[in-house]
């Protein structure tokens, strides 16, 4: 557990409202507590749990969400007006509306399931987002076809996001998600709609009711404001994607604007003004006000690295780069076998050799490597028809790394920096905030905590 607290920030007695915010990633949780004019008031991670199963990854995140609210300081939670939590693209749960009970899953963001990739690409309009294997709807049509549709399984049976799931333990309340979230599973953010092709199947049921990202849904409930000292008026909002959230960060909203999130995976996010949406790639479209975020998450990034050096050996061996002269070595590192995005291709290999004496070559040469799939992902979102990247912001664990930032840089060909705010739960902190300034009274004159 690590927490930090801003000096320099007034006593909890004069404080005014607060905005938490929430970033599940996919190496560990992190929460924001900011004030109405951005500034971070308290800040805290949590690793997650040993995970032993894949439903174990659901007891592991309960733990973290409620181990973070705990770690922020007592003085600070009756002032928190609202909340938001932002989580992994396409990680999926398929829970009983009746009991709560977890019937399947967490099915991660990277895992394939292509034996529903036929049934899916059958009803969905050609190279449509959900026309990949690790789609959310992929994972929903793969669960319906061999328990949804045996005894009673689906008849209470709800599909919930990541984050879906963890604000539901704070509100209580089924089947409620954002559009960001919902993307992946068919929801149409040009029309605010599920299509008719997707309306039209029998566990279309199970689909969640979708609001806009930091919409409120309900007040925290009763015995966890009371456990932890939350206001009895503090209001759960709508989350959005990790990647989104780490956008949202940035606070850049002009087209040719680009933010990389440089965590576990590589994802990018580049503010366009035409739509583009081509699953044969990965590539897909999320909307922001008047404008869309084009982009795609590839597998690799910081879960490679992890997997061949510890931190101390990434920051002594960077020391040793010198990020103006290519690396001859051509990589494509990922932690295992299967990527998304600039290709959608289930059955690629890490591609790691050869592996040089020196160390510090190794990791210039894997560094570059990533650089340059950073770089086809913005070629390929040009080609297809986007706005032009003009400059790229990067978020995540990536952005401390002068060295490979300055790599990127001429790899990309366009300015790179860091982000101002480069933490996902800082994008989650500002829905919080959105969604306090949209909310309406959600409580009974009698509720109390």
């Amino acid at each position: 557990m690590l927490s930090r607290q801003n000096p320099g920030a007034d006593d909890a007695a004069g404080t005014p409202d607060l905005y938490l915010g929430i970033d599940f990633g996919t190496s560990g949780a992190r929460y924001a507590l900011i004030d109405r004019q951005g500034a971070i008031l308290s800040e805290g991670k949590r690793a997650y749990a040993p995970v032993g199963d894949a439903a174990d990854w659901a007891s592991s995140w309960r733990a973290a969400l409620f181990q973070l609210i705990g770690d922020i300081p007592p003085a600070r939670r009756p002032s928190i007006s609202s909340i938001s939590i932002d989580g992994t693209s396409a990680t999926t749960l398929i829970v009983d509306s009746q009991t709560g009970e977890l019937l399947a899953g967490p099915f991660l963001y990277n895992e394939s399931f292509p034996d529903a990739l036929p049934a899916v690409e059958a009803i969905a309009p050609a190279n449509h987002t959900v026309c990949s294997g690790s789609s959310t709807l992929c994972k929903l049509v793969s669960w319906w076809n061999t328990s949804g549709t045996s005894g009673g399984a689906g008849s209470a049976a709800v599909l919930m996001h990541q984050s879906d799931w963890l604000l539901w333990l704070l509100h209580g309340q089924y089947g409620v998600s954002d559009y960001n979230n919902a993307l992946k599973v068919g929801y149409d953010p040009e029309i605010d709609a599920y299509p008719s092709w997707l309306i039209s199947q029998p566990y279309s049921r199970m689909l969640p009711s979708v609001r806009a990202p930091g919409a409120p849904i309900a007040a925290v409930k009763d015995d966890v404001c009371s456990q932890y000292g939350l206001s009895k008026e503090c209001v759960v909002c709508t989350g959005t994607t990790d990647s989104i959230a780490a956008f949202l960060a940035a606070r850049t909203t002009e087209p040719g604007r680009a933010v990389t999130s440089l965590g576990s995976t590589l994802a990018i996010k580049l503010v366009s003004k035409v739509r583009v949406d081509d699953a044969r790639f990965g590539v897909y479209s999320h909307r922001l006000d008047d404008t869309w975020l084009v982009g795609g998450a590839s597998n690799t990034g910081g879960a490679v690295l992890r997997q061949l050096f510890t931190d101390d050996q990434l920051v002594a061996l960077s020391r040793h780069i010198d990020p103006a002269v290519a690396s001859p070595l051509d990589y494509y590192p990922l932690p295992k076998k299967g990527e998304r995005f600039p290709v959608s291709d289930p059955d690629m290999t890490p591609r790691l050799q050869p592996r040089p004496e020196s160390d510090a070559e190794y990791l210039h040469g894997i560094l570059e490597s990533i650089a340059r799939i950073e770089a086809k992902g913005y070629n390929l979102l040009r080609q297809l028809g986007s706005t032009a990247v003009e400059e790229v912001f990067t978020a995540g664990g990536g952005a401390q790394n002068e060295k490979w930032t300055a790599i990127r840089e001429r790899v990309l060909g366009v300015p790179v920096r860091k982000a101002e705010q480069t933490e996902a739960a800082y994008g989650a902190a500002l829905l919080a905030l959105k969604g306090a300034d949209r909310r309406v009274i959600l409580k009974s004159p009698s509720r109390t905590c």
